[in-house]
């Protein structure tokens, strides 16, 4: 059995080191220009290893067919593989320059462009049961973009071989590459019916054996604040400053809980992600989070209880708080027919791999395509740390992702689904 450990460094260092940063701020699809530059290079080599149907869409998302291979294909349903190409805009993206670490010794880890960090086990507890391992970096100065291109490399290696191997008994495969999904737009309307699936898995996990079927439910919100601007030599008792306005609202809300920092587990946050302006006009923004839908309503509710109590102490000041939907708990359709989940657990005992399920704090592009009518788990890669400059992953946990994707599409060409 291949461990195609040589062919997914080599595809995760080149995918990882193209910029692909997506831009809330930005209102096209994909958010920005350059994501084009790695959904080409992935069109391209679709069509290279022999994929059907090869599409870069309108919208920025590559899909292409993997035809079936098994018997009685046409009583099969076509199932669905997704990673995104996008990275977080949350750090640095820009010039990422992914080095290995072979044979990983146990001990910490430096960074040459950043000598002042270090990643240890104690850091990272998962990082001390990878001994022997071949890790992947950053250079320090730069997140990695594992998340989610762990996730291409694994399914283009994937998608390789069993292009390569039609022996393998398999049903009609959809291979999806989509943007955005790091700012919530990763699913375009047109998706669900562009793929055609009976059901799907995003390979954007973590830890080997993580089979994902519940995600937050998450709302975003956006608070602007229209001060009255005047020269400040000639603002007393006219000057009504937004930007002290927005620390009180930011002082307001809870700070020893409900945020990222002080919460785990099932706890639910406000997370103030952004914060622009002036002295005339402020814009604040939040992404709200909560695993049932009645917790992510109170925490809209107490956000703009918050802007109008200080809109209260201020009559002139102008404060809105908007809040629109993101995605859900993918777990509200996914419990109803878990058949998708206990294929992908019955797939990975075959391999060995003892499946783990975990509330995902956050959301994948499976939370919307779930919602929109695809029931769509979340499948490990093996990605650390991730949005950050100490993200590492293993490429022998990558290895293993490819194995269990192998033996996932051949358990779905005989189970009875």
């Amino acid at each position: 059995m291949t461990d195609f450990h040589a062919e997914l460094e080599t595809r995760l260092t080149r995918y990882a080191a193209i910029d692909s940063q997506s831009d809330d701020n930005s209102p096209t699809s994909p958010s920005t220009d350059f994501q084009w530059n790695i959904l080409r290079l992935l069109e391209s080599e679709l069509r290279e290893i022999g994929a059907t149907d090869v599409t870069l869409t309108d919208y920025g998302t590559v899909i292409a067919t993997i035809p079936a291979t098994a018997p009685d294909a046409e009583k099969l349903p076509t199932i669905a593989l997704l990673a995104h190409i996008d990275t977080t805009p949350q750090f640095n993206a820009t010039g990422v320059k992914p080095r290995v670490i072979r044979g990983y010794n146990g001990g910490p880890i430096s960074f040459p462009d950043n000598p002042a960090l270090t990643l240890t086990p104690e850091q990272s507890p998962y990082l001390a049961t990878k001994r022997g391992h071949d890790i992947i970096t950053a250079s320090g100065l730069t997140l990695l973009g594992g998340d989610d291109k762990a996730g291409v490399a694994i399914l283009m290696t994937a998608a390789r071989h069993l292009l390569a191997n039609p022996e393998i008994p398999h049903p009609t495969l959809r291979i999806a590459f989509t943007p955005d999904e790091e700012i919530g737009r990763g699913v375009h309307a047109r998706l669900p019916a562009d793929l055609d699936a009976s059901f799907a898995y995003t390979f954007d996990g973590g830890a080997v054996g993580e089979i994902e079927y519940e995600s937050f439910s998450a709302d975003g919100a956006t608070v602007t604040i229209q001060g009255v601007s005047i020269h400040p030599g000639n603002a007393k008792d006219k000057l009504v400053n937004a930007i002290h306005l927005a620390a009180k609202i930011i002082q307001t809300l809870p700070q020893a809980t409900l945020t990222p920092e002080t919460t785990e587990d099932r706890e639910g946050f406000i997370h103030a992600t952004e914060m622009t302006g002036g002295s005339s006009e402020m814009t604040l923004k939040f992404i709200l989070r909560d695993f049932e839908l009645d917790g992510l309503a109170t925490k809209g509710q107490l956000l703009q209880q918050v802007c109008a109590t200080v809109a209260a102490t201020e009559p002139r000041a102008e404060i809105t708080c908007t809040i629109k939907p993101q995605y859900r708990n993918m777990r509200y359709w996914l419990e109803k027919d878990m058949t998708p989940v206990d294929l992908a657990r019955t797939a990975a005992r075959s391999i060995g791999i003892e499946p783990v399920s975990v509330p995902i704090r956050g959301g994948t592009d499976g939370s919307r395509l779930t919602e929109m009518g695809i029931p769509c788990p979340n499948l490990f890669t093996g990605m650390q740390n991730i949005h950050g400059p100490l993200e590492w992953i293993s490429v022998q946990d990558m290895g293993q992702a490819t194995q269990f994707c192998l033996a996932l599409v051949q358990q779905a060409a005989t189970a009875k689904t």
